[in-house]
């Protein structure tokens, strides 16, 4: 990571203890002067997040509860510093921004008890951790993480009826008054609106030896924090996951000298703001890897979604042929990767033994001669029955990567599994790609071999992924890090269409237009794309298949162009001297022009477009392929049918 700091500045207050801080405010604010927290400590500590003179967050508080002592009670400040911090970040895997500029003012509160408190304020948000400073471990019992809504905002949630869950709920928007005590918990990012259109996301960053948060209503138009704890004794219940038959009294037992994960409230006053936020970056800890120069963003075929190949002169199936046929198919197109899913097993549980019809040595090497990797997919457990050989044995084979799936859980075990790998496999020279997994939350940025994590309502659910829900992943899941999406395919009808069920793998189609489709790729962010359907669609839609092969996976450049929460989003982003534009909406259809200023003045520029056609409403395979010659003054507009999108290439 190359970073360059222009300017800290610090201050060191020195302030008496006991009672003469009683009630003491302290005040923050960003660095233009927008955003201000005001944190007042009395028998807790207090904080209230403002923007201007609105407030956002009202008497919020926060505490972590240890077997030996609560922090955050009854406070006794010792000294606080403030600063101003304004660098610069090379982004390792440039989802966004190849560099990303970290502004903000700090306030670091150092509390009796060997605690301090630290809080961060930004342009664009708020975060906030707990740092401990003791010799011995400590086990955390609980965190109080409270905020409360001076009026009513609107929620939209991703349900969790359990701690173990996949993170693929659709989400449920609701109000925040009626958001009952005893409603299901959610899983974060967690997006709120409130009634003056200001956007507040809420997630968490550099999670590391910790359980993930959820948040419940308190039942009084406000939220409050729960985590798993931890298990401490377990048995195998399938090949896919354990049964956990005890648990520990403490949600973490971990260093008593630590930084906790921050807390943090991206605050949008618009769209744009949202979705082009590097909050997770910006706090996370950097690169542990000297070099990573060996990791390599890009997209895959992969077998699982659409396993039907037809026109061949092979039977298809669990063999080397197909694998092969799928490798080949990558390299016409100029992929990296071919992902080889649970099929390339004899059994789950075993990952030393290819199916037999399978000659694994012969595809890997196939591969190589083709400039193809290969990825294998293995279920989380087996991956750790057999954790200190796996890593060595497929570099050694010349695995280029693994998806690991089913973790489906995010106690603090599960946390350092997820940690445990990332590192593993770096030391290896392999990249990641988790399901059934949580969001990002900072090891990405530590590990940035980790391309990607699933944890959405994705392609791979059918009838369930509908684009009324997809739309929302541009604001909420896709706002904190890369996700596995799994687009692309060819067969396209509009929801009410859509019979698929994702265990029966017939010939599988997927709700949204071909323009929607395509335009995916652009709109969703992720280090490691798939394209999901069968080589034989993608050879039938040549022109189609040609243009999602050019879409780069990585950006110089992004700016959202247009875009309403839950709505539409039109998005542009830059691959050197081209830009890439992706536009989809959900069940509405709509008409958007934007401008496109952002392109060099005084040139010409060509536009290669893919829109939905004029029958799209009814067919969605209906699409339009169209070129035209275009400036920096020019504007595009944009007709989406429902369900619909657009998408094309300025060069």
């Amino acid at each position: 990571m190359k970073k360059i700091l222009i300017g800290v500045i610090g201050v060191l207050i020195q302030l008496a203890v006991s009672g003469a801080v009683y009630g003491k405010v302290l005040n923050v604010y960003s660095p233009d002067g927008t955003v201000k927290v005001s944190i007042e400590l009395k028998d807790k500590i207090y904080y209230s997040v403002f923007t201007g003179d609105d407030i956002l967050l009202d008497r919020c508080t926060m505490g972590m509860t240890l077997s030996d002592g609560t922090l955050g009670v009854k406070p006794v400040l010792r000294k606080v510093r403030k600063g101003t911090v304004d660098e610069s970040r090379k982004r390792e895997i440039p989802l966004k921004n190849e560099t990303v500029r970290n502004h903000y003012n700090y306030l670091r509160m150092n509390m009796a008890g060997d605690y301090t408190v630290e809080f961060r304020v930004f342009d664009d948000g708020v975060a906030y951790r707990f740092i401990t400073d003791r010799k011995s471990p400590i086990e955390v019992v609980g965190e109080d993480f409270n905020i409360n809504f001076p009026t009513d905002y609107r929620a939209c949630l991703g349900e969790a009826h359990a701690f173990s869950t996949s993170y693929e709920s659709v989400y449920t928007c609701m109000q925040t008054e009626s958001y009952r005590k005893d409603d299901i918990m959610a899983y974060l990012p967690a997006l709120l609106e409130t009634p003056g259109g200001c956007k507040i996301l809420i997630s968490e960053a550099d999670l590391t030896d910790y359980p993930c948060m959820f948040l419940k209503s308190t039942g009084n138009n406000g939220m409050y924090a729960l985590f798993p704890k931890c298990p401490v004794r377990f048995e195998d219940d399938n090949d896919y996951k354990f049964k956990i038959l005890e648990e520990a009294s403490y949600i973490a037992r971990t260093s008593g000298k630590r930084s906790f994960p921050w807390r943090f409230f991206v605050i949008a006053k618009n769209e744009k703001v949202l979705v082009e936020n590097e909050m997770v970056y910006k706090l996370s800890a950097p690169c542990e890897l000297a070099d990573y120069s060996w990791v390599k963003p890009g997209k895959s075929s992969w077998e699982w979604w659409n396993p039907r190949i037809y026109d061949v002169d092979f039977r298809v199936g669990a063999n080397t042929q197909t694998y092969k046929y799928y490798i080949d198919f990558a390299a016409e197109l100029g992929l990296e990767y071919t992902l080889m899913d649970g099929a390339w097993m004899a059994a789950a549980s075993d990952p030393w033994t290819p199916h037999p019809e399978i000659d694994l040595p012969e595809v890997i090497r196939y591969a190589k001669e083709h400039n193809v990797k290969i990825l294998l997919w293995l279920s989380w457990l087996t991956v750790e029955k057999h954790f200190d050989q796996l890593f060595a044995k497929y570099a050694e084979w010349g695995v280029a990567g693994l998806k690991i799936d089913f973790m489906e859980r995010s106690d603090q075990w599960m946390v350092n599994f997820y940690e445990r790998v990332a590192k593993e496999a770096a030391k290896h020279k392999l990249v990641i790609d988790f399901h059934g997994s949580f969001k990002p939350a900072g090891l990405e940025c530590r590990y940035p071999n980790v391309l990607s994590y699933e944890g959405v309502v994705g392609m791979e659910m059918g009838k369930r992924c509908d684009p009324a829900n997809s739309i929302w992943l541009p604001f909420i899941r896709n706002t904190v890090g890369p996700m596995d999406f799994t687009p692309g395919a060819m067969n396209n009808v509009h929801p009410e269409e859509n019979h698929f069920d994702i265990w029966t793998h017939g010939n599988p189609a997927a709700s949204g237009t071909r323009a929607y489709q395509m335009a995916l790729y652009v709109v969703f962010e992720s280090g490691l794309q798939m394209l999901a359907d069968s080589p034989t669609l993608y050879y039938r839609e040549r022109p189609c298949t040609d243009f999602i092969a050019s879409v780069p996976v990585v950006w110089d450049e992004t700016r959202v162009l247009d875009a309403k929460l839950g709505e539409y989003i039109v998005i542009a982003r830059r691959s050197g001297d081209k830009w890439f534009v992706g536009a989809i909406t959900n069940g509405e259809p709509r008409t958007v022009t934007v401008n496109l200023d952002f392109l060099s003045p005084n040139r010409d520029f060509h536009l290669t477009g893919f829109a939905d056609g004029m029958n799209a409403d009814r067919s969605a395979m209906d699409y339009i392929r169209r070129e035209s010659e275009i400036r920096s003054t020019s504007t595009l507009t944009l007709k989406m049918v429902r369900n619909g999108g657009y998408v094309g290439v300025i060069e």
